[in-house]
């Protein structure tokens, strides 16, 4: 998306590339073409599942293409022909931070979109892009709500072999960088969350249920509770959710975290799961349960496809019950907003510092320093 007439004027349209910042938005992305299934899984595996999962490398490839298959029926047959909107809403999540951002800083900023394991928007791909176009300052910025080795930690991973294989000798293109690494305890989003809830109540529910029998499962993306080590996202996401049910406790009791958990063997997840949290609320009185995505900000086949499964089981279970499956938070206008002003200071502080030239031959000096 390129800044209108109306937006850069006054601002010279070719700066030098130490005076013009992109922001680069990560998103895991999703597969849009069934073929791509085995390709998305061996990445996944690569870069996700070896964090956590005691499986040789070498499964992985044949590994890949058994859980293709799987997800071809599931999305081909079970869901008759789905496509995830992922991608296409994680444009216009771009789009919209880029219009916010034009607004203020003109053609002196661009934002553009890298996927994890969907080409033509790899890392290293974007990143030649960027290069490309002569930027030389860069806003790693992942758009995930919390900070873990399975979010932000694999798109610095990627980021930093990207720019490996593209270091030319001497003098590094990148003269400037910042990172913002989630937004988990951000006020705006807390607040934008629980009225996302309080409106829906209000809309479709207030007037034939008592509060104390809407039943609020807050979903959270699942983690291991084991990581070899790393930082996995149960202490911001468990933040989050304090933070969110804080907002909303005192009007509607029956509130519960809901962990979207991955069916892998021997691995222990984060407990309860939104199955196991909604019966519990329902044993407690909940007539209604509502099911909001706190952890993600973008549609993906977890929040439509495995929610959809949840309530299916549990209409089974439970007669007289409704449930509500809201969506993620998507590309509101108050989400780009914010968004954007939580780049705004990062991107002031990449253009009024000097650009500080790196060069990688100088590793070689400092690799066996010792006394």
């Amino acid at each position: 998306m390129v800044a209108t007439p109306e937006k850069s004027q006054g601002i010279h349209v070719h700066s030098h590339g130490e005076d013009r910042v992109a922001v680069l938005l990560m998103g895991y992305g999703e597969v849009e073409n069934y073929e791509d299934f085995a390709n998305y899984n061996e990445q996944a595996l690569n870069l996700l599942t070896a964090k956590f999962a005691p499986v040789p490398t070498w499964v992985y490839p044949p590994l890949a293409k058994l859980l293709a298959l799987f997800d071809r029926h599931e999305w081909g047959h079970t869901h008759h022909d789905f496509i995830s909107p992922h991608n296409a809403i994680f444009e216009k999540q771009r789009a919209g931070i880029e219009e916010q951002l034009q607004i203020k800083w003109g053609n002196k900023v661009k934002v553009f979109k890298a996927f994890n394991f969907c080409a033509p928007h790899l890392p290293h791909q974007v990143l030649a892009e960027i290069k490309n176009q002569g930027f030389g300052k860069l806003l790693i910025y992942p758009l995930l709500v919390v900070d873990s080795i399975f979010t932000s930690g694999i798109a610095l991973e990627q980021v930093n072999n990207a720019l490996s294989q593209m270091d030319d000798s001497g003098e590094h293109w990148v003269k400037g960088m910042r990172y913002i690494p989630s937004f988990y305890n951000e006020p705006a989003y807390i607040d934008l969350m629980a009225s996302l809830v309080e409106e829906k109540i209000n809309a479709e529910l207030a007037n034939s249920y008592l509060a104390s029998e809407i039943g609020i499962v807050l979903m959270n993306h699942g983690c291991p509770h084991k990581a070899k080590g790393f930082t996995s996202g149960i202490v911001e996401s468990q933040i989050l959710y304090d933070l969110v049910r804080e907002k909303l406790i005192h009007r509607y009791p029956l509130i519960s975290v809901g962990w979207l958990n991955h069916d892998t063997p021997l691995i222990e997840w984060t407990q309860p799961n939104a199955e196991q949290a909604a019966n519990n609320l329902i044993q407690l009185g909940a007539k209604v349960i509502i099911f909001m995505p706190i952890g993600f900000a973008t549609e993906n086949h977890e929040t439509l496809l495995d929610v959809h499964h949840i309530i299916h089981d549990l209409e089974k279970k439970n007669s007289g019950i409704s449930y509500i499956q809201m969506p993620c938070v998507n590309d509101h206008g108050k989400f780009s907003s914010m968004a954007a002003q939580w780049a705004d200071e990062h991107i002031e502080a990449l253009l009024s510092e000097d650009g500080s030239a790196v060069n990688h031959q100088l590793q070689a000096t400092h690799s066996h320093h010792h006394h």
